[in-house]
C-alpha cells in the first residue's frame, strides 16, 4: 500500500492516548482514576448552552463565512481590547474548529519546507507535528525544573539560524502550567523585531492562572511585536467548551487571509450553533469562569502539597493551566512490583496497571524524568489518585 511518507510520520497524541485508554477501562468497569485529560470537568455555564439553543431554534444551522462569522469576529475584537488592551479588526480575525486547528493553520501560513520554529521545551505534545505536517523544522530548547521550566531570552536567541521563521510561546504552558514573565516576554521580542522573526503566541490557557498572577498577551508590547505575533486562543479551557471546537487567531491581515483562503477548502466554517455560543461566552459574564479558576487553585494546591509530602516524588508549583509535572528522577532504575521504572513510560504503565491511575508520561513532552497529573477531575478523585501513588510506591 503507497501512503504518504509525511503524514505515516506523524505519531498519535500521548495525551488522547492515554484518555482513550482510561476510557475503554472506565467503560469496562475498571475501578481506574484518570489524570490524563486536558479540559475543565465543569459544565458550560447555562448562558452559552442557551445561546446555542436559540441559535438551533431560530435556524441558524446553514454555511457561515469560512473565517467566521462578522457577529462573532467582532465580539472577539472586542475580548482582546477589554482583557489584552489590544485593537484588531475584524480582518485580522480568523475563527477555526478549535485552537488546534487554528495552530495548523498558522504554521500552514508561514512556513516553507525546512523553515524553522523554535519550541521552549517541556511542551504540548502536538506542537512539533504541527510544526513537521507544514514541512517545518521543530527547532527545542530545553529548561530544566530547576529554571522553573521557563526559557530565557539568550537561549532562545542561541538557537536561531538563518531558517528560523517562528518562536513558539505558550504561557501559561501545557504541560508545565508556567507562565513567562513580562520582562522575558519583552526581551524575546526585542531579539524577534530585531530578526523579523514571527512569535506564535498559544495564550489557551489565559484566564487560568493562580495567586494573583495576570498573563501578558505578547502583541501588547509594542505596534512591532503585534505585526509579527499570531495570537492563538479560543473558548475551550476559560468558558468549559471543549467540545464546541472554537478557536481563534489575531494576526496581520495577510496572515489571516492566507489563513482564512486555506480554511474554505480545508474544512469551510467552524461551527454554526457553536459561533453563537462563542458570541455568548466572549460577551457574557465571568463569575462562573472565576469560580472555576478558584477550585482549580484549590486543587493545584493540594496536589503539590501531597505530591511533595511522598518520598520519591517531587513537584514545583505551577502558575496556571491545570497540569502539575511531578519529578520521578528518584525511582529510575527501580523495580516496583516486578515492574522496573526505566523512565516515564515505564512508570505509567505500571502506574496504570497495578494501581488503577492513568497519567501522561513526559517523554511526549521532552521530560521522561517527569509525568503530567491533571488536575481537571474532582476533588475526591485527585484524593483516591495521590492515595494510591503512595501506595504503589510502596509495594
Amino acid at each position: 500500500m503507497y501512503l504518504s511518507e509525511k503524514y505515516s510520520s506523524i505519531s498519535p497524541s500521548p495525551t488522547l492516548t492515554i484518555d482513550a485508554k482510561y476510557k475503554e477501562m472506565k467503560a469496562a468497569g475498571m475501578d481506574v482514576v484518570g489524570f490524563g485529560a486536558g479540559e475543565p470537568d465543569f459544565d458550560t455555564p447555562a448562558h452559552i448552552k442557551d445561546a446555542a439553543i436559540r441559535a438551533i431554534n431560530d435556524g441558524f444551522t446553514k454555511y457561515t463565512p469560512a473565517s467566521g462569522t462578522p457577529e462573532l469576529k467582532k465580539a472577539i475584537c472586542r475580548k482582546f481590547e477589554r482583557e489584552n488592551g489590544l485593537e484588531y479588526l475584524p480582518e485580522n480575525i480568523v475563527v477555526s474548529n478549535g485552537a488546534k486547528h487554528s495552530l495548523v493553520n498558522v504554521f500552514g501560513a508561514i512556513l516553507n519546507p525546512g523553515d524553522e520554529v523554535i519550541i521552549p521545551a517541556p511542551c504540548w505534545v502536538s506542537y512539533p507535528e504541527m510544526v513537521r505536517l507544514s514541512d517545518g523544522v521543530p527547532v527545542f530548547v530545553y529548561a530544566s525544573e530547576s529554571e522553573r521550566f521557563t526559557v530565557s531570552a539568550q537561549q532562545i536567541e542561541a538557537a536561531v539560524t538563518p531558517r528560523t521563521r517562528a518562536i513558539l510561546i505558550n504561557s501559561p504552558s501545557n504541560p508545565t502550567g508556567m507562565c513567562y514573565p513580562k520582562e522575558v516576554l519583552e526581551r524575546i521580542v526585542e531579539m524577534c523585531v530585531k530578526k523579523n522573526i514571527y512569535i506564535v503566541s498559544d495564550e489557551i490557557y489565559e484566564h487560568l492562572l493562580y495567586d494573583g498572577k495576570k498573563n501578558t498577551s505578547v502583541a501588547s508590547l509594542g505596534d512591532e511585536a503585534r505585526f509579527l505575533t499570531i495570537v492563538v486562543n479560543g473558548v475551550s479551557k476559560t468558558y468549559a467548551m471543549t467540545g464546541w471546537r472554537i478557536g481563534y487567531t489575531a494576526s496581520n491581515a495577510q496572515i489571516a487571509k492566507v489563513m482564512s483562503n486555506v480554511q474554505s477548502h480545508a474544512t469551510s466554517n467552524p461551527n454554526s450553533i457553536a459561533q453563537k455560543a462563542a458570541v455568548a461566552a466572549l460577551d457574557g459574564p465571568m463569575d462562573t469562569i472565576y469560580v472555576m479558576r478558584d477550585e482549580f487553585e484549590k486543587r493545584r494546591n493540594y496536589m503539590v502539597e501531597r505530591i511533595n509530602s511522598i518520598d520519591g516524588v517531587s513537584c514545583i508549583k505551577p502558575d496556571g493551566a491545570f497540569y502539575a509535572m511531578m519529578n520521578i528522577s528518584k525511582l529510575l532504575g527501580r523495580t516496583i512490583d516486578g515492574m522496573e521504572i526505566t523512565g516515564s513510560n515505564s512508570f505509567a504503565q505500571a502506574f496504570l496497571e497495578k494501581a488503577m491511575v492513568a497519567v501522561v508520561p513526559g517523554s511526549g513532552f521532552g521530560s521522561d524524568e517527569h509525568v503530567r497529573w491533571s488536575y481537571a477531575t474532582s476533588m475526591e478523585n485527585i484524593k483516591s489518585g495521590l492515595d494510591r501513588l503512595e501506595s504503589f510506591l510502596k509495594m
